[in-house]
């Protein structure tokens, strides 16, 4: 069995891909909303799919591996989710196992007005240099990290999430107000973009380089057009055993796995 860590679109594809492909595949996913994404890519006459929803640290990872016979492991986390990629790495070498890292491509950062930074505290400084209203496109799971930030205490932060319930419970745990959060699925074109920007005023966008497929081109596109800011958050490097950067590399290395 091929145990994929699945937590993007692009690991869902890589999913169905190898499913379609005979696999048999344990999908591991961080909330409902992905599982239930997952399950709709079941496809019948393919390979088996094992979706697991339990958050999984390195002993349970090794403990899923025996309990499955996973054989591979395929890394399609969120390009900044590297305490996952960390323990999956370790768990992987301890128990003999081959990983692979699919890595999204970056977005070329040509936009003249970017500020790259290396931690979502240097992103709130510097955020706070250029205005009050501070566009959040970061999602929810560092979200508190923003909330808390001395820079931005007296600033006016607005969020944009997923719309789901356990996300807008969270937003408002922190307490933000319905006016401050965006409930909304992307990626977002360039035009709608630039309509939120206005909408809401926004001085200053935070983002992370989540490439194409993230929508960071758009997200740029837009803040070019008015002239806007952008502080990004660049993308953790970690040394992976093994890169690719497209399906057709993931799918030979299994293939090149599997029959040895």
């Amino acid at each position: 069995m091929i145990f994929t860590a699945a937590g993007t679109q692009d690991g869902r594809e890589i999913v169905r891909r190898l499913c379609v492909a005979g696999y048999d595949v344990a999908a591991s996913v961080v909330s409902s909303y992905g599982q239930q994404l997952l399950a709709e890519q079941r496809e019948s006459g393919s390979g088996r799919l094992l979706i697991n929803d339990t958050p999984l640290d390195e002993d349970g990872l090794r403990a899923f591996f025996t309990e499955h016979g996973v054989h591979v492991f395929v890394d399609a986390t969120h390009p900044y989710a590297v305490n996952v990629s960390r323990n999956a790495m370790t768990a992987c070498a301890a128990a003999g196992i081959p990983y692979i890292r699919f890595e999204r491509d970056l977005t070329d950062i040509s936009y003249e007005n970017v500020h790259l930074v290396h931690s979502y505290e240097e992103a709130s400084e510097v955020a706070a240099r250029f205005g009050k209203n501070i566009f959040l496109t970061t999602g929810s799971r560092n979200l508190e990290r923003f909330v808390k930030a001395e820079p931005l205490t007296d600033c006016t932060l607005i969020a944009r999430v997923l719309p789901t319930a356990e996300v807008i419970a969270l937003c408002e745990g922190l307490g933000l107000t319905p006016a401050q959060i965006i409930a909304m699925q992307g990626p977002f074109s360039r035009e709608l973009n630039r309509s939120m920007y206005e909408k809401y005023g926004a001085d200053v966008i935070i983002t992370k380089n989540s490439g194409t497929i993230g929508g960071t081109d758009a997200k740029f596109q837009a803040a070019a057009d008015l002239n806007l800011p952008v502080v990004v958050i660049d993308r953790p490097v970690l040394s992976y055993p093994h890169l690719a950067h497209s399906y057709e590399e993931i799918k030979a290395f299994v293939d090149s796995v599997s029959e040895s």
